[in-house]
């Protein structure tokens, strides 16, 4: 996926400026696709120069004019072309599994050390995937066709959570008992 592809997604829903973007996409597809202000706005002037996007200056007082984006019917196709292209498995990046791999170089409480702080760090983004779910989901059988795709995205990350979790204790397990 290209950063393109996200701030289409995102865009979907509303127009708005690169900076009220780069919020919404830190609550939504920032949690899998992340991206720095400069880069979203440096994307931004691409859709547009392809059409893809179009922009309108908003007058503000006391402020610059506040640039607001919004998705095109070129835009539109482009990522609908993407959605129907399938897709590969992305592959992994991951440094805490290149530590893992070579792990055997360092004392053990090293690795067990960093294995105990990710297991927090997931265990945080878990119960903030699951406040969304809460807050957000809470019937879904009574989904509109648009949040039932969102919803399935978050069930997504909360096994991926689940997941990581599982691997964590298993791993601070295996290595503290030897």
């Amino acid at each position: 996926m290209a950063l393109a592809h996200a701030i289409l997604a995102t865009l979907m829903d509303c127009p708005c400026s690169g900076y009220d973007l780069r919020k919404r996409f830190e609550g939504s597809v920032g949690f899998f696709w992340q991206a720095s202000f400069q880069q979203i706005y440096r994307e931004l002037g691409k859709l547009e120069e392809q059409g893809l996007v179009q922009s309108q200056a908003i007058a503000q007082q006391g402020r610059p004019d506040k640039k607001v984006f919004a998705v095109t019917r070129d835009g539109e196709g482009f990522l609908e072309a993407w959605i129907q292209t399938p897709c590969e498995i992305a592959p992994l990046r991951d440094d805490l599994l290149v530590k893992m791999f070579a792990g055997f170089v360092v004392p053990r409480e090293t690795i067990l050390t960093e294995i105990r702080e990710h297991r927090g760090l997931h265990q945080e983004r878990l119960a903030v995937y699951q406040q969304i779910q809460q807050n957000a989901f809470a019937n879904p059988g009574n989904l509109s066709e648009k949040d039932l795709f969102r919803y399935l995205t978050l069930r997504n990350g909360i096994q991926f959570e689940i997941g990581w979790l599982a691997w964590c204790e298993e791993a601070i397990a295996i290595l503290s008992e030897k």
